[in-house]
């Protein structure tokens, strides 16, 4: 087992899951921030937050860890008002391929793209969603939605 395998699983037993945070140094891709183990640790599927800087975004997963571990549950597709202060938020299914392309460290932890994630979808700063109709092209390719037929 490599070393990060080891603070992967030491973090699990200690917080309930692991962040991994990915950030592409020529900005080609937007950043994503990860978990790794909420789904071993209390039931919930694991998270993806897509497009937003790693400190909000590892806030964000481990806010959504912290809600789990208490027993909250979050169902795709509902508006959830207090979750991020002073914006909506959403979750959506990720696809099985997304999972496989984006969370490579969960899919190691459950020995394959075989387990429940969702993707917190956040509004732009005017309440738009990457789904609607005046949402920007910048902002769409920077929060691409990871659901798909095989969700």
């Amino acid at each position: 087992m490599e070393e990060y395998e080891r603070n992967i699983l030491k973090h699990i037993d200690e917080h309930g899951c692991s962040v991994t945070s990915v950030f592409d140094p020529d900005e080609k891709e937007p950043p994503f921030s990860y978990s790794i183990g909420v789904a071993r640790s209390s039931g919930a599927p694991e998270i993806i937050v897509v497009g937003l800087n790693s400190k909000l975004s590892h806030w964000m997963v481990n806010e959504y860890n912290r809600r789990c571990q208490a027993g909250e549950r979050f169902q795709p597709g509902v508006l959830y008002l207090d979750f991020l202060e002073g914006f909506a938020v959403q979750f959506r299914q990720v696809a099985r391929e997304h999972r496989a392309e984006y969370m490579r460290s969960a899919c190691w932890l459950h020995d394959g793209p075989d387990f429940d994630a969702v993707q917190l979808v956040w509004p732009s700063t005017s309440g738009v969603w990457p789904w609607d109709a005046e949402a920007s092209d910048w902002f769409r390719s920077n929060q691409p939605l990871l659901a798909g037929e095989a969700a």
